[in-house]
């Protein structure tokens, strides 16, 4: 299960990228931070989800979440607010992988709107659409075990 660290810091490295909160409220707060962290992993699942990846992303996605219950654990929540913090995560995450299923295919108003959902209303929504296109783009010209072996630049 460590060889998916790497993912995970990709994740992390990411969400660092002072860019992305621009116009925030309050600038780069935790459960901003976990929001971009899973935008950008439910978009790592979209483009590599397939039968011959299943097991592996299965595997990379209980990593992923358990680690982010470790950072919940570590900020000091109990294990109630954990549970309820954990199943409120996974519940956005989902409802997240369901919005940017057809992402390609949005016009740049929808992807607009759909960020909006998600983020804080002074976020520069137009500038985090191309940021995802752009992301996007770039998980589909690399390959799975590319992330597997390294941390990226950001």
């Amino acid at each position: 299960m460590n060889n998916y660290i790497n993912i995970y810091n990709n994740l992390v490295t990411l969400t660092r990228n002072k860019e992305l909160y621009n116009g925030f409220k309050d600038q780069d707060s935790f459960s901003d931070r976990l929001t971009f962290l899973l935008f950008h992993f439910a978009f790592f699942l979209k483009i590599f989800k397939n039968n011959h990846n299943k097991d592996k992303l299965q595997e990379i996605y209980d990593f992923i979440f358990r680690q982010l219950e470790l950072s919940i654990r570590e900020i000091g929540y109990g294990d109630q607010s954990i549970n309820k913090k954990m199943k409120d995560y996974i519940n956005l995450f989902y409802a997240m992988l369901d919005k940017i299923h057809d992402w390609e295919s949005l016009s740049i108003d929808y992807k607009i709107s759909l960020l909006t959902i998600f983020l804080d209303n002074n976020a520069d929504h137009a500038f985090l659409s191309k940021y995802f296109d752009d992301y996007s783009e770039n998980l589909s010209n690399n390959t799975l075990n590319f992330y597997l072996k390294g941390v990226i630049k950001p």
